[in-house]
């Protein structure tokens, strides 16, 4: 029988900014955009006893709890935060499965020998990241990740919680179908229609019930809820996409203007690619107009790079495409992504011709002279700042009140 570790940090992103400014420890903190369109990105255990949770629109959260401080997210921190902990996994089992900045599956069977039974490595987890990083961590333990994943959310926050092989029926039998994960809030609200609220109803629910809803996937849901799950840990050395993306405040429709965030946008995701030493050979960019449709169109290529430059040529070429099909659309949201990402050291042996026809991927230019800028800003931004230093094409357009006449200025 294996042995499974979920770990999953406390209120991540608003813990990382209690830990850095004591001033906000004990208060009601929310992580997110403070605009009208900005969305909670993480609350703090203090301000979540007002209602307030992630993904909710920050203006709906201050209604709930007007004292609550508003702070901008700082991804860079908290990747740097989410390394430290993740090294601690690593010390452990080779057997990680991240599941975001702060969540993770660990399989810890092969390391039983040497580190204790699982409570004791998951008791050393916590008290090693801890040391680490001064936060706190929930820690699910049981014999698969399904369980582990539910045990982890128990005993919240700062917790530790066993879900023995002889204890799976009582402990979940009376917990709400709301807490299986892959119910969402639309199917739970049809099975409490059937009058099926907890584990144990839905695990004994006749299949004349179960079948309308979930239909061949209906014993994977009844197995489920009985907690059942084979899915092994897989460690995922290989990171699989870099992406960038903005929500504005006020929805853009100038072409010139959504060529300068655009910019921005590849600007971030170049950096984080060099950081990585990673080449990317997928260009995708992702827009939501004002309806919230969303599109993405993409683009490979070969061979494989690093340069801002080329990023940011093939993503243009992508948008203006998209322009021409919907002229003076109203966009919400820009997004730029990096994907069939390959280690630098390979440069070299992706140096090949052209694909031939009916191949999905084009040749692009090599990388120009203007790529050797890119380590020299890197270099730059790492030592004075992110702000340090910017590429001309993501500057603000001057506009009419500046003396220019031109297209107005991201609001």
């Amino acid at each position: 029988m294996r042995s499974i570790l979920h770990v999953d940090m406390d209120a991540f992103y608003a813990s990382v900014e209690q830990h850095d400014r004591p001033e906000l420890r004990g208060l009601p903190v929310i992580v997110g955009g403070g605009s009208g369109r900005g969305v909670v990105a993480a609350a703090s255990y203090e301000v979540r006893r007002y209602g307030v949770h992630s993904a909710m629109p920050t203006r709906m959260a201050l209604e709930r709890c007007p004292q609550a401080i508003v702070v901008t997210p700082r991804m860079g921190r908290y990747r740097e935060v989410s390394e430290q902990v993740f090294s601690v996994f690593n010390e452990v089992t080779p057997l990680v499965e991240g599941l975001s900045l702060d969540e993770a599956f660990l399989d810890v069977t092969g390391s039983i020998g040497l580190f204790g039974a699982p409570t004791a490595i998951a008791a050393a987890i916590k008290r090693r990241i801890r040391e680490q990083t001064g936060l706190a961590a929930s820690v699910g333990v049981s014999h698969n990740k399904l369980l582990a994943k539910i045990a982890s959310d128990l005993e919240k926050p700062d917790g530790l919680c066993v879900i023995a092989p002889g204890d799976v029926q009582r402990i979940l039998d009376p917990l709400p179908i709301r807490r299986l994960s892959g119910i969402g809030a639309k199917t739970a609200a049809k099975l409490e229609d059937c009058d099926l609220h907890t584990f144990g109803q839905l695990r004994e629910a006749p299949d004349a019930v179960l079948w309308p809803l979930f239909g061949r996937y209906t014993q994977r849901i009844r197995e489920r809820a009985s907690g059942i799950d084979e899915r092994p840990v897989v460690a995922d050395w290989q990171e699989k996409q870099i992406s960038a993306e903005e929500t504005f405040e006020t929805d853009l429709r100038q072409r010139d203007e959504l060529r300068t965030e655009l910019a921005r946008l590849a600007d971030k995701v170049g950096i984080r690619l060099r950081a990585k030493a990673l080449l990317t050979a997928t260009v995708t960019i992702k827009v939501r107009r004002k309806d919230f449709t969303t599109y993405t169109r993409s683009r490979s290529f070969r061979p494989p790079t690093q340069d801002t430059g080329t990023v940011l040529e093939i993503a243009r070429e992508l948008l203006d495409a998209w322009l021409a099909e919907q002229p003076r659309a109203a966009v919400r949201l820009l997004g730029v992504g990096l994907s069939s990402l390959s280690p630098a050291a390979q440069l070299d042996l992706f140096a090949a011709p052209p694909m031939g026809p009916g191949k999905t991927s084009v040749a692009h230019p090599p990388a120009r002279a203007t790529a050797r800028i890119d380590p020299t800003l890197d270099q730059i931004r790492e030592r004075f700042g992110a702000a340090a230093v910017t590429r001309g094409s993501a500057l603000e357009r001057p506009t009419k009140e500046d003396g220019f006449t031109d297209v107005p200025r991201r609001r």
